[in-house]
Formats: structure tokens, C-alpha cells, sequence
């Protein structure tokens, strides 16, 4: 081999084969990598379903609802029914 063809192929012959056609594997292991990446990141950092925050979000008084339901059917007024809501509060 001449000096002339070495630097014409400066890392060998084998530089342009990238791994003997492994990688097309890593093609479709990276973005499922990612994937897996993103969703157990996305699991880890949920809010759990029975923490403090969570319950008292949907806890809701049951003598509100029918409050409510009372001042929608119109058997009480505005003035009734925020009065009535401000007694429940305190």
C-alpha cells in the first residue's frame, strides 16, 4: 500500500461500514429508549391517586349539593342560598 492510498482512507478500510450494519439496531433502539424514558418519568411524577391534595380536591359536602340543587330548581333565592353556603363554610 502506497502512502498516496493511506491518506485517502485515513481510519482504514472498515471506518465508512459503521459497525458492520449494526446500526440500523441502534436506529430503533434509541427512540424506544426515549419512549420508555419519557413514560416512566411521566408515571414517576403523577400525583399519587390517594395523597391529601387529590382527596380534599374531590371531596365535596353532600348538604352543598343539595344546596345547590335547591337554588337551581329556584326554591330558594341568591340571597338564601349564599347565606346558607357561607353557614356550611364556617
Amino acid at each position: 500500500m502506497s502512502a498516496g492510498a493511506a491518506s485517502a482512507q485515513p481510519f482504514g478500510p472498515g471506518m465508512y461500514h459503521f459497525g458492520g450494519g449494526l446500526w440500523s439496531v441502534g436506529m430503533v433502539l434509541w427512540p424506544v429508549v426515549s419512549i420508555v424514558f419519557v413514560v416512566l418519568m411521566g408515571w414517576a411524577l403523577r400525583v399519587p391517586a390517594n395523597s391529601p391534595a387529590v382527596a380534599g380536591a374531590s371531596r365535596r359536602s353532600s348538604g352543598l349539593d343539595a344546596l345547590e340543587e335547591r337554588y337551581a330548581r329556584g326554591e330558594i333565592s341568591r340571597d338564601e342560598y349564599l347565606q346558607k353556603k357561607a353557614d356550611m363554610r364556617d
